[in-house]
């Protein structure tokens, strides 16, 4: 009896070990499953780019440059790079120094005008000279953009020139021939003319995509047949046009350091 009871206790005792060892093969059979799952749900998480880094280790572009290939390509783009912002750089500064250059002439020109016409009109006083005209133009330039601001500096000049033609044909009636103001009411009206051509090809070439400003001769009122009036009327036009060459002057210096302004260099990158 005693051996019964021992027997079915050890039955027992096996039956519970081997449900453990199974219960324990289970678990660890299941544990790779749940890994394999998890990777398998972190890999889909990545994006293309970390996925494709992480097979390769590091970024394409990055094997590439440490080549002595890559790295010479490199240094050539750089190069190329660099001299062409500096050609740019040159041209744009050498095309407004050259109409900086004209304009100071045609200021100079336009100064030396004003003392001989005076000179050569008997009584004219400086009073008459500060009257104000409605049909000549202003001396100021106008426009927020640089561009607005190049092309008023070029309506201007085509404004100006008229009026200074009429002063000649005016003077040219009183003056006798070869007379000084004569020959320098026209010298100053050419440079006028050659300093509009210098103006608008600058435009023509900084502004390519935008609209070329219309080329043509200004309406003038009908001429006064006062000689008194076209004395004064001659006066003020020479006088306000030297005022427009002045701040003609300064917008190209402050055009030059905005639109000139020189780059870097390679080495101090």
């Amino acid at each position: 009896m005693t051996n019964m009871r021992f027997a079915s206790t050890s039955l027992k005792k096996h039956k519970l070990a081997e449900a453990q060892h199974e219960e324990t093969q289970g678990t660890l059979a299941a544990s790779p499953r749940l890994t394999r799952e998890t990777s398998v749900t972190e890999v889909t998480r990545l994006t293309p780019a970390a996925a494709w880094k992480r097979m390769i280790g590091r970024p394409l572009w990055t094997q590439w440059m440490v080549t002595p290939t890559g790295l010479l390509a490199l240094l050539l783009l750089l190069l190329s790079t660099n001299q062409a912002a500096s050609i740019r750089t040159r041209q744009c500064s050498d095309s407004l120094q050259r109409i900086l250059k004209l304009t100071r002439l045609a200021q100079k020109e336009s100064a030396d005008l004003i003392k001989t016409y005076k000179a050569s009109q008997g009584d004219m006083l400086d009073v008459f000279c500060q009257a104000s005209l409605q049909d000549i133009p202003e001396p100021a330039i106008s426009g927020l953009e640089v561009s607005e601001r190049v092309e008023s500096v070029l309506d201007h000049l085509q404004a100006f020139l008229p009026h200074l033609e009429r002063v000649y044909e005016q003077q040219a009636d009183l003056q006798a021939p070869g007379s000084p103001v004569l020959v320098q009411l026209d010298r100053v009206g050419q440079r006028g003319r050659g300093l509009g051509a210098l103006v608008r090809a600058f435009y023509r070439d900084a502004f390519p995509n935008l609209q070329e400003p219309a080329e043509g001769p200004a309406v003038l009122e009908p001429p006064a047949h006062n000689v008194f009036q076209q004395k004064v009327y001659g006066c003020v036009v020479v006088k306000t046009y030297k005022e427009f060459l002045t701040n003609v002057a300064r917008e190209l210096r402050s055009l030059k350091s905005k639109m000139c302004r020189g780059r870097r260099s390679f080495a101090s990158l």
